[in-house]
């Protein structure tokens, strides 16, 4: 009985693991961000959590967000057998600016250089690198 409970706990331990994924989408950050601790995802993770509502709290967008998976939260996963995958979530919400490419002033700016390097490659046959 005592050697199938320590390799029971064993188990639990060696199966539950961390991880963290951090998605940006460019724009500058603000200070204001929104956490949902212990999103719940059923399944091992097949049934998602509540989608996180960010419209009314980033008026501006969402510049990054953040998904975490802890120790405890894997236990919590692996004692119910997959079947309620916690995890933790934070989304950090977009400035009011924007943020542009080094050098260059405005979109436009922007589209007319890569306009400008398809119309060199075209011509030319031969790749062009575009540099901001």
């Amino acid at each position: 009985m005592r050697r199938s409970a320590v390799m029971l706990t064993a188990l639990a331990l060696l199966t539950t693991g961390c991880y963290h994924t951090t998605i940006t989408t460019g724009r500058p950050m603000s200070e204001t961000t929104i956490m949902q601790p212990w999103a719940l995802s059923f399944i091992y993770g097949l049934v998602p959590p509540p989608t996180v509502e960010t419209a009314s709290k980033c008026p501006s967008g969402v510049a990054q967000v953040e998904t975490q998976l802890s120790f405890l939260n894997g236990l919590v996963g692996s004692l119910t057998f997959g079947i309620v995958t916690p995890m933790t979530i934070k989304v950090t919400c977009a400035g009011s600016g924007r943020s542009e490419a080094p050098g260059v002033k405005s979109q436009g700016d922007a589209v007319k250089a890569i306009s400008a390097a398809a119309d060199l490659a075209h011509d030319t046959g031969a790749p062009v690198l575009v540099r901001f």
